[in-house]
């Protein structure tokens, strides 16, 4: 469009401004000062009753134009144009800060809505598991089939993600206290520090832009709630929002897996992904051929019975996962260990069955047999602090539980019945353990995006 035809100068004749408004098509014309602001507007009907009362073509515009019209400015919102436009006005001119014409709005010519800067987010909730652990590693179900229950409750890790307009990387982990500054992402691969497993998904995603990635977990590491596989979530979570061709949910699952056993080499099993990724209640079966994860229709009542049963514990000690599943890699080789592992994937069957059921003091029992066969998997999984922990806890109230994630430390899940769950909890009061409140998270990863100019402002700006 050519501008230059709906501006014109107060002092042009009213000649001039006729032959302008027949070029331009749009029935107006906009008069200018001696600087060239916009200083009012005049349509062919203005001239044409101003020609009736006895002026003559060579007239002054200015004469003719109304200093009280509607205009509008890049910021003004789309809403109030297409009101003006579909009330009564037929051309709204855009001006700038100094009152110059940046462009024309009619019906038949709205601006295009530009793209706008955005950042991703995302937001993923760390897992229980209930049964069937140990049969969700490769080296077990490449012979056996495998299966476990797990549900994801409300503990999530949280991660912000933006482009930038360079090659440079940042990576900011409230987690770790530590960030990562690189001048493009091969030097960021490179780097040495304990950015490991955030370096094997960048390896994974491959970026072709810089970015800045920031983020927070709402539990501690190495606590046994599969929280590595819940930063990888929301990291791949993130990128996948810049992608046109997104990932799906096992498709995220599976590159949280690669990341971290094949590129990062920590030893581990495929549940923790799955889990954190899809949420809810799930009952997974591993094979060769496929993993299969069954969303649990458990009753809503059921669920509240068994969330208020449930008490979260934390030993305050850590694990490390990686050494206990590679001794336990080792352990699976006899046949005695392998066939424990069997037994916990049939109980795992029936504790599913309690639970659809609303069997929930049998579904407690399970968890206290569970743990008796997650024992015997390796020698590095329990000690005698965390044996004396679960002996003092079934002669204060609870039914059954077991140690979360490998074992070594971390969390403790315990059932306890309703009428002695007040004794138990002064117990662990006095015993120093802390309990830590959840709610059953019914969805898994989250991931969105949202323009920088509606949620945030740079520091120095504010």
């Amino acid at each position: 469009m050519n501008l230059s035809l709906f501006v014109i100068s107060e002092e042009a004749p009213l000649r001039n401004a006729l032959k302008q408004i027949s070029a331009n098509q749009h029935g107006i014309i906009l008069v200018t000062d001696q600087t060239g602001a916009v200083v009012g507007l005049a349509t062919d009907g203005d001239i044409r009753q101003r020609l009736v009362e006895g002026v003559s073509l060579d007239d002054r515009i200015g004469t003719c134009a109304n200093p009280d019209f509607i205009w509008a400015d890049e910021a003004t919102p789309r809403e109030i144009l297409l009101k003006q436009l579909d009330h009564s006005i037929r051309v709204i001119p855009l001006l700038d800060a100094e009152r110059r014409l940046t462009g024309i709005v009619s019906r038949d010519r709205l601006p295009v809505q530009a793209e706008e800067r955005i950042y991703a987010r995302a937001r993923s909730p760390v897992r229980i598991s209930f049964g069937g652990g140990g049969s969700d590693l490769t080296h077990f179900f490449a012979g056996e089939d495998g299966a476990v229950i797990n549900t994801t409750i409300s503990l999530y890790s949280h991660a912000t993600l933006r482009m930038r307009s360079d090659n440079q990387v940042f990576i900011h982990s409230r987690d770790l206290g530590e960030t990562l500054q690189a001048p493009d992402l091969h030097s960021a691969l490179t780097q040495k520090g304990q950015y490991g497993l955030i370096q094997a998904l960048l390896k994974a995603v491959h970026p072709d832009f810089g970015f800045e990635l920031y983020l927070q977990s709402d539990f501690p590491m190495n606590s046994g709630l599969g929280g590595s596989a819940v930063v990888a979530a929301v990291v791949l979570g993130c990128f996948n929002q810049f992608r046109r061709d997104q990932w799906d949910l096992h498709e995220l699952s599976e590159l949280a897996f690669q990341a971290e056993r094949l590129y990062l080499g920590i030893a581990g099993g495929w549940q923790d992904q799955y889990a954190t990724v899809f949420g809810g209640f799930n009952f997974m079966e591993f094979r060769m051929d496929q993993n299969i994860v069954h969303p649990l229709r458990v009753h809503p009542d059921t669920l509240l019975e068994l969330e208020e049963s449930l008490v979260l514990c934390d030993t305050g000690t850590t694990h490390n996962s990686g050494n206990i599943h590679q001794d336990q890699r080792r352990h699976m080789q006899q046949s005695d260990i392998r066939k424990q592992v069997q037994m916990n994937v049939e109980l795992t069957y029936r504790m599913r069955n309690h639970l659809l059921r609303g069997r929930l003091l049998q579904f407690g029992q399970s968890l206290h047999e569970a743990w008796q066969f997650k024992r015997k998997f390796s020698s590095q999984i329990s000690n005698g602090r965390l044996d004396q922990i679960y002996e003092d806890a079934l002669r204060n109230g609870a039914v059954g539980g077991k140690l979360l994630g490998a074992g070594g430390g971390g969390f403790f899940i315990f059932y306890v019945p309703p009428f002695r769950k007040n004794e138990f909890c002064d117990h662990l009061d006095h015993a120093g353990l802390k309990v830590r409140p959840f709610r059953f998270e019914q969805e898994g990863l989250r991931a969105w995006s949202a323009r920088e100019r509606k949620h945030h402002v740079e520091a120095d700006q504010t």
